[in-house]
C-alpha cells in the first residue's frame, strides 16, 4: 500500500507554510480529515493497520482514541479488529474519558491516532486509561512523522518522541518532514508567506 500517494491523491498532503501545534513551522502539513472523509479509503487504510497488529499477535480488547483527530481513524481500525471504540476527550486542558465510557480492570486497549507526531496526546489518553486500570499493550496510526519509532522501521525513536520505548507503535508510513523555530524558519526569512495553522488541536 502506498500512503503517501493516498495521502497525495486525497489532497491530504499539503505543501505550503504551516503553524504546527508544537509552535514549529514546516513546509508540509498532513491533513489526514481529507483521507478519511471517503469511507473506501479509511476501510481500505484501518484493514491493513488491523493486518500489522493482528500478524504481531498482541491481544487487544478495545480501541482508545484523543478526540477529535484520531476519532474516526480509531473507530475505523475497531470496525476492523472487531473490538470495543471509546474516545478521550480534553475538558479544561485536560485529557478525560467521560459519556459514560467505562473501562474494566485488566482490560487491554490500542490508542490509536490519525497521526502520531511526538505521541503526546496519544500519552494523556493512555494514562487515562491505564489510572481506571486498563492496560495499554500499543500505540496506532495511520501515519508516522519519524518522532517515534514504528515496527517495521529503521527510523530510531527521537529525544522528543513521547511514547513509551517498551510498547509498539503501529503506523502504515513514516514522513519525515523538516521543521523549523519561528525564528529559524526559512520560509519566514522568505518573507513570502506566514504560517497558518489548517486545522487541529487549538484551532
Amino acid at each position: 500500500m502506498n500512503v503517501e500517494q493516498i495521502y497525495r491523491d486525497s489532497n491530504a498532503l499539503l505543501e505550503g507554510h504551516f503553524l504546527l501545534s508544537s509552535g514549529n513551522h514546516s513546509q508540509f502539513y498532513l491533513q489526514s480529515a481529507k483521507v478519511l472523509e471517503d469511507p473506501k479509503t479509511a476501510k481500505a487504510l484501518a484493514e491493513e493497520l488491523a493486518k500489522q497488529i493482528q500478524d504481531s499477535g498482541i491481544e487487544v480488547d478495545a480501541i482508545c482514541s484523543p478526540a477529535l483527530g484520531g476519532l474516526i481513524a480509531g473507530f475505523a481500525l475497531a470496525t476492523s479488529l472487531d473490538k470495543r471504540f471509546i474516545f478521550a476527550e480534553r475538558v479544561e486542558k485536560k485529557m478525560t474519558i467521560r459519556r459514560g465510557f467505562e473501562v474494566t480492570a485488566g482490560e487491554k486497549y490500542i490508542i490509536c491516532e490519525d497521526i502520531i507526531t511526538t505521541g503526546g496526546s496519544a500519552l494523556e489518553a493512555a494514562r487515562q486509561i491505564e489510572a481506571a486500570g486498563g492496560i495499554v499493550v500499543a500505540y496506532a496510526a495511520l501515519a508516522n512523522r519519524g518522532f517515534c519509532n514504528r515496527v517495521g522501521s529503521d527510523l530510531e525513536a527521537k529525544e522528543n518522541c513521547k511514547l513509551p520505548l517498551d510498547k509498539p507503535l503501529f503506523a502504515l508510513d513514516d514522513f519525515t518532514f523538516e521543521m523549523y523555530a519561528p525564528n529559524d524558519c526559512p520560509l519566514c526569512k522568505e518573507g513570502k508567506s506566514e504560517a497558518y495553522k489548517p486545522g487541529s488541536r487549538g484551532n
